[in-house]
């Protein structure tokens, strides 16, 4: 359930997890590579998203991303059989 805070509307790392069907370090690791929204912390430890945060993230972890064709270890390894 989403938290209000002030005002607004957050949604923890628990809640992102679950509904995208990752893992907890996925999650982790995402945010310190930067391929996602860093968050926001309240109370001092626990990691909360915005809405539009959450949505970035969604699109980020359904992207589909097309094979290079130029990289034959990525070719050899997904080629149809």
């Amino acid at each position: 359930m989403p938290l209000e805070i002030n005002g607004l509307t957050y949604v923890t790392a628990s809640e992102v997890v679950d509904k995208l069907g990752v893992s907890r370090q996925t999650l982790w690791r995402w945010r310190h590579e930067g391929k996602i929204p860093s968050g926001h912390r309240f109370r001092n430890r626990q990691v909360v998203f915005t809405p539009a945060e959450v949505k970035e993230i969604e699109l980020f972890a359904t992207r589909v991303d097309p094979i290079d064709p130029s990289d034959k270890l990525q070719r050899d390894f997904f080629r149809d059989r």
